[in-house]
């Protein structure tokens, strides 16, 4: 057999990026009998334009809700904006069956405004610049939030 080619890119192509995802969904459902990942947004809109400026992005599989991007512009914070955008979050992934979600956050992002939400740090990984830090979250999600 010929041996494969091994390639290194800082831009996958969207065929490279549905060959691994669907390999991994494939190989995943053989294991579990069963395919359920699912994206998910919680999105905030300009009321004029209807342009989306900021939110939630991240997806749920197999129980468990991952919190991936999160961002609201400047003028937006401070307006229980993020909090109910994550509740939005959370409740659809009870409602998908999640019993838990997790995330990562920075330590110059918002690891305080999670905890203040019912969020645990689970461990941190120091990152640059300077002492900073990767921090992992998570929260048991409850049947009977709202």
């Amino acid at each position: 057999m010929t041996q494969p080619v091994l390639a290194l890119t800082d831009a996958p192509t969207a065929a490279d990026s549905a060959a691994v995802s669907s390999g991994l969904a494939d190989y995943n459902e053989q294991k579990v009998g069963y395919r359920d990942w699912r994206p998910l947004a919680a999105l905030l809109r300009d009321p004029k334009t209807g342009e989306t400026i900021g939110g939630m992005i991240g997806k749920t599989s197999y129980g468990l809700l991952f919190i991936d991007l999160v961002y609201l512009p400047e003028t937006m914070r401070g307006q229980d904006i993020g909090s109910r955008l994550l509740a939005m979050m959370e409740q659809e992934g009870v409602a998908r069956g999640c019993k838990s979600a997790f995330l990562f956050t920075t330590t110059w992002q918002a690891p305080g405004f999670y905890e203040r939400q019912g969020w645990t740090e689970f461990g941190r990984i120091q990152c640059a610049p300077g002492e900073n830090a990767r921090v992992f979250m998570s929260k048991t999600l409850s049947h009977s939030e709202g």
